[in-house]
């Protein structure tokens, strides 16, 4: 199999995993904006390309993936889901499977609040949530929610921007200082994820792996730890019979009060999915299956329990000659 991984960045653990499960039959192809981006060291081939929003960006990558008779496609960062969702017809007609759900779904994704609008028009349990700090007040004197709140931006990923917000004051003096932030009430639950693998023939959901969070960043969780819960992988199956997911997806999750509380999706490999591959939950012999043209059979929850993940930093040490000598030309 052919792939290729854009806006690579860190992610060195997870292309590590494809070569062990895959050896000499993936070929690695990775993209990113900058040629010291350190899991290039780990791929087979390495573009430097521009930033997603230059209108050369998509035409440049399409060359690649003829260049490199690419079978599928991802990008590990949230803001360009929805560029290769919109260009799906143009990567399939190259024969290329876009690891990436359908534009509509893409949308609702990036937008914390469209789809916190989505799941309650469809009686999903999800986060409260409000556009506006005149919404949240309306809401507060009507008795549905109380401070303390936390605020997040409405698009995004890797908790950047994310805090507890204490005073009404304070709410109006973050809000007023930017717009694009979003009012969501304080969950006190267990923090939870689940990695899920939907296939690219059937579209349905083939594997699930939940995991509740023992530490996070920044970036997201750093120590996990696996569960089972056929109400979670129930809940999870509700949810994604409501949209068009393609490929592996990331989604949080809060229990609370005796109910699952879905948070947000990213419709990518989340940054903890190192864990569920550890734990052998192998999306990448799925995304092998679904590139060569054959549908996955089903197999959730097919994991034990208590396997605990701790993740740590590590480094990649290269001369700046051998770097700029394997960046590939189109």
């Amino acid at each position: 199999m052919n792939i290729l991984f854009c806006s690579v960045g860190r992610r060195c653990e997870l292309l590590k995993d494809f070569r062990k499960t895959l050896g000499e039959d993936v070929k690695i192809v990775v993209t990113d904006n900058s040629e010291v981006a350190p899991a290039m060291a780990f791929a087979d081939r390495a573009y430097r390309v521009p930033l997603i929003n230059d209108p050369a960006y998509i035409p440049m990558i399409l060359e690649i993936c003829k260049k490199e008779k690419i079978q599928a496609v991802t990008t590990l960062i949230d803001p360009e889901i929805m560029l290769l969702a919109g260009h799906r017809k143009e990567f399939e007609a190259l024969g290329v499977t876009v690891l990436a759900p359908y534009e509509e779904t893409a949308k609702l994704c990036f937008n914390k609040y469209e789809m916190y609008r989505f799941l309650t028009e469809h009686q999903i349990n999800t986060v409260k949530t409000y556009g506006t700090y005149e919404e949240f007040c309306k809401a507060q004197e009507a008795g549905e929610v109380s401070l303390p709140v936390f605020v997040k931006p409405r698009t995004g990923s890797g908790s950047v921007g994310a805090r507890k917000i204490e005073t009404l004051e304070l709410l109006k003096q973050v809000t007023d200082a930017d717009e694009s932030l979003i009012i969501q009430e304080l969950m006190t639950g267990k923090d939870l994820d689940a990695d899920v693998y939907v296939d690219t023939i059937s579209h349905k959901p083939v594997a699930m792996f939940s995991k509740r969070k023992l530490s996070t960043t920044i970036g997201g969780a750093n120590k996990t730890v696996s569960f089972k819960d056929e109400a979670l992988f129930d809940f999870i199956r509700k949810v994604l019979a409501l949209m068009e997911f393609c490929g592996p997806l990331d989604m949080d999750f809060f229990y609370q009060d005796g109910a699952y509380y879905l948070s947000e999706i990213n419709p990518r490999f989340g940054g903890a999915y190192l864990h569920a591959y550890g734990a052998g939950v192998d999306f990448i012999k799925l995304i092998a299956e679904n590139a060569a043209g054959r549908e996955n059979e089903e197999h959730i929850g097919d994991y034990e329990e208590d396997v605990v993940m701790m993740m740590y930093d590590s480094v990649v040490i290269r001369k700046m000659s051998d770097i700029e000598a394997s960046i590939a030309e189109l």
